[in-house]
């Protein structure tokens, strides 16, 4: 999904991009920075299977690519890694920061193993900048592509008690991140991309609600979820984190859509 919106924004902007095959990374020589967004699919029930592809594809992943980065001669000089927000754990209304400690859990783990996978390629001289993705809204997958059908037929609701918070951010806008983490200097190691105003996830219903103009009466009960999806319901579903993007302002980057209800209506034509 952020790939598909990025190489047409980096294209349409003036720079060129050449999509890397897995295990090509050869064509990456010569070239000023690379983007690396790939990763397993975390939605759906987390079996030891899933789990540790999850895990891996980030890991070996990572670690692949930055190994094969570090001894080019003509190396790049940024890479821009995905990672998540995720790696803060549940945090309940704390406000975060690229400063605030991580957290606990499997995808805090997997998140600290993901960013530890670029140090060969910060080592070699590469400005290596980590990118913590929040709930990124598209109506083509995602938090949003997943959940519109339901809230258009008016059975969307809030989840468990709704009070976790959700840190967001439009396509849009992270698009235009990357490219700022790409050309801005001054960014490196974490940097949080999500929009400046999170909100809980009652917030969110509601907003999507009155969006659509549907009501938002059927809720999710947390045990419903848990029975559903196992550990990625604690994990995902019901936990929040209510992130700020610190350094992102710090540098620079003005948000194009940092409201949510101004985003949700951008996205869906309303």
């Amino acid at each position: 999904m952020v790939g598909s919106a990025l190489v047409p924004f980096l294209t349409t902007s003036g720079h060129e991009a050449v999509r890397v095959p897995r295990g090509g990374f050869a064509v990456a020589e010569g070239c000023d920075g690379v983007v690396h967004l790939a990763g397993e699919n975390i939605a759906g029930r987390w079996t030891p299977a899933k789990k540790r592809k999850i895990h891996e594809s980030r890991k070996r992943g990572t670690q692949t690519l930055c190994d094969a980065l570090a001894p080019m001669a003509k190396r790049p000089r940024v890479l821009v890694c995905a990672s998540a927000i995720g790696i803060y754990g549940d945090r309940g209304e704390e406000w975060i920061t690229e400063e605030s400690e991580t957290g606990r859990g499997f995808l805090a783990d997997v998140c600290r193993d993901w960013e530890a996978a670029t140090e060969s390629a910060a080592r070699a001289g590469v400005r290596v900048v980590n990118l913590r993705i929040g709930v990124v809204l598209s109506p083509r997958g995602g938090a949003l592509g997943k959940t519109l059908l339901p809230f258009k037929l008016g059975v969307g609701g809030v989840v468990g008690d709704g009070r976790q918070y959700w840190s967001w951010i439009e396509i849009d806008d992270l698009v235009a991140v990357i490219l700022h983490a790409l050309t801005d200097e001054r960014l490196r190691g974490p940097v949080n991309a999500v929009a400046p105003n999170p909100v809980t996830n009652r917030e969110y219903t509601k907003t999507l609600g009155r969006v659509l103009r549907r009501p938002t009466m059927l809720p999710l009960p947390a045990f419903v979820a848990r029975l559903a999806f196992g550990e990625m319901a604690d994990a995902v579903l019901l936990a929040g984190a209510r992130v700020q993007p610190k350094r992102l302002q710090a540098a620079g980057y003005r948000f194009r859509f940092p409201q949510l209800e101004g985003a949700l209506r951008h996205l869906l034509g309303k």
